[in-house]
């Protein structure tokens, strides 16, 4: 097993560096100039170069693109001084003459815009996407999977007929337009009788308190995010109980005098669930990257409505950092859900 995870790291990692050059060679194509968004259209030539010399804008872009490598590497060559110390933390492996073989974390650099290291920027906004995305898969999982099971216990019935309405709905309305529906109606419509707002983050700015947890402001966009895998959830669940409750074991199992729910929930559900874990795993890292407009929308402080802003701004080393950030959950969540396949399904073997 071990041997397995270290082969799909390799492949990940393969991922993520393909992920780095494509990132890299579309924003360096894009119009824009970072350093005149950073001083402002009116600077000086002079304050111009200061800030394309401070980034390493004023080097080619081959040699632009070897650095940002060389910051993200855990294994870099840095100046051996102590102002390369005291940005890098290092760990020194082989000395040379000016220049050092270290060990580090990946450096994902500072803001063009605040100046703020990136990692510092993530830290801060990635736990409220986390929340967001956890809670509208749970939501997801928990209401598609019911419906599922009762859709196809069911079959042909009148609640068979509702979940699958409601999973085409789900599946045909995006997001962002979802969220401008759900915004209207719940946060300005019927906001006297839900409590809810259209737009808010999960913490407030209280001046007596300082920041303050706002759950209320979590359930909108929490939906919004949650309506299209439950769709697709729904779907699954239904098509994988049909198939299983068709098998002979189910048959063998009724004629053995077991009861409904034991059949359903203890031997159909459980080897039903393969093709759901996958579409669970996928959506969740799914949601990370498409919390985007949702955030935007409803003015959700996470990594969606950073990476915009950032986008709007030509800052760099943000959207680099959230879009590797976002490759490295998927990498993960596809190594776990692997792994995860061999013990809900003894079918499943790993090599």
């Amino acid at each position: 097993m071990i041997g397995y995870a270290l082969k799909k790291l390799m492949y990940g990692l393969l991922v993520m560096g393909g992920v780095i050059l494509v990132v890299f060679v579309l924003f360096n194509i894009l119009p824009g100039d970072p350093a005149r968004m950073t001083m402002g259209q009116r600077t000086d030539v002079q304050s111009l170069e200061a800030v394309r010399k401070e980034f390493g804008l004023d080097r080619s872009k081959p040699v632009q693109f070897i650095l940002y490598l060389n910051d993200l590497s855990p294994v870099s060559i840095l100046d051996n001084n102590s102002a390369s110390q005291q940005k890098y933390h290092y760990a020194k492996l082989i000395t040379f003459d000016q220049k050092v073989l270290a060990l580090k974390w990946p450096y994902l650099r500072s803001s063009y815009q605040t100046k703020r290291d990136v990692t510092a920027i993530l830290s801060e906004t990635v736990p409220n996407t986390f929340i967001l995305a956890l809670t509208a898969m749970i939501f997801a999982t928990i209401i598609g999977v019911l419906l599922g099971v009762l859709s196809a216990v069911y079959r042909d019935s009148w609640i068979d007929k509702t979940a699958n309405a409601f999973a085409i709905l789900g599946i045909s309305a995006p997001s962002f337009f979802a969220g401008i529906i759900i915004a209207w109606l719940f946060g300005f419509v019927l906001s006297d009788f839900t409590g809810l707002k259209m737009n808010g983050s999960l913490y407030s700015y209280d001046p007596f308190n300082g920041e303050v947890l706002t759950l209320r402001n979590l359930w909108l966009p929490m939906i919004t995010l949650g309506l299209r895998p439950l769709a697709i959830i729904v779907q699954l669940t239904r098509s994988a109980m049909l198939d299983v409750l068709a098998q002979d074991y189910i048959r063998t199992a009724k004629a053995k005098g077991l009861s409904k729910n034991a059949i359903i929930y203890r031997h159909a559900l459980r080897n039903a669930m393969n093709p759901v874990i996958t579409a669970i795993s996928g959506w969740f890292a799914s949601l990370l990257a498409g919390s985007f407009f949702v955030e935007y929308i409803f003015g959700y402080n996470g990594l969606g409505r950073t990476t915009v802003t950032a986008l709007e701004m030509s800052d760099f080393p943000v959207v680099m950092g959230s879009i590797l950030f976002i490759a490295f959950v998927f990498v993960v969540i596809n190594i776990l859900v692997d792994i995860l396949y061999a013990y809900v399904d003894p079918r499943v073997k790993l090599s």
